[in-house]
């Protein structure tokens, strides 16, 4: 006696427990931002110090003298930043290294007036003062731009697709077009302060029908927007290498 026996249909989604990858994005949009992205500490400090002196209401103060000392370091720093590069972390180390003695000395000299006392009259006669109004137009106008320039963004933009590379530019949406296959992408991280304030670095496109290559300077996140494109790309190339035979 004979007995036929059915397969079982195959499941069509995964097994109970499998964990699902991740879908590919289908485009990854890469935008190019100014330096001046990177005085967002002096933006907040103007911010926090307008706030304060608005509470304290007398800017001859003492502990309004802090305040204001603590603002003009951290945007002395922040210039710092912004006119300098610190292509490793041997120089950042450095450099924090070099204003903790400077501020230690300084500190040193105003509380001890026997060592060089002529010093020691320059610095307690330094004591810098703002008013509220003074802090909140500094943040105001950085404020002003910041929003100039996230508007100009949306004019300007790259985005990324399997299959194409498109430059978004004008207020008209001109539109440029590259192949995306093939496309070789270089990631530099030349500031280690930059990249710790908003993860920024360079990316370096080349499209293989283009002889230029396309820099785009001070992208935000850049770690994961080149991982995201590597992956992109990569699972398109692998695509095309095993496809079936033409």
């Amino acid at each position: 006696m004979s007995q036929d026996f059915t397969a079982p249909a195959s499941p069509t989604g995964p097994p109970p427990g499998a964990v699902r990858e991740p879908e590919q994005p289908k485009s990854v949009f890469l935008v190019s931002y100014p330096k001046i992205v990177f005085l967002y500490p002096t933006f907040l400090a103007a911010l926090l110090a307008g706030m304060y002196m608005l509470i304290a209401q007398d800017p001859a103060r003492s502990d309004t003298y802090v305040i204001s000392g603590l603002f003009m370091a951290v945007f002395a720093v922040n210039l710092v930043v912004f006119a300098f590069d610190f292509p490793r972390t041997t120089s950042l180390t450095l450099f924090f290294f070099i204003a903790a003695i400077v501020l230690g000395a300084l500190l040193l000299f105003r509380l001890n007036e026997d060592i060089l006392p002529r010093l020691h009259q320059l610095l307690n006669a330094y004591q810098p003062s703002a008013n509220a109004t003074f802090y909140f137009s500094i943040a105001g106008a950085l404020g002003a731009v910041y929003l100039a320039v996230l508007v100009n963004v949306q004019f300007d933009y790259w985005e990324v697709t399997p299959n194409e590379l498109l430059h978004h530019h004008g207020v008209l949406s001109n539109l440029e077009r590259f192949a995306s296959p093939n496309l070789k992408i270089d990631k530099e991280i030349n500031d280690v302060f930059e990249y710790l304030l908003l993860r920024s670095g360079r990316l370096i496109l080349h499209p293989s029908d283009e002889r230029r290559a396309i820099v785009l300077e001070n992208v935000l996140g850049i770690n994961r927007k080149e991982a995201i494109l590597t992956k992109m790309l990569g699972a398109l190339q692998v695509q095309l290498r095993t496809g079936p035979p033409g």
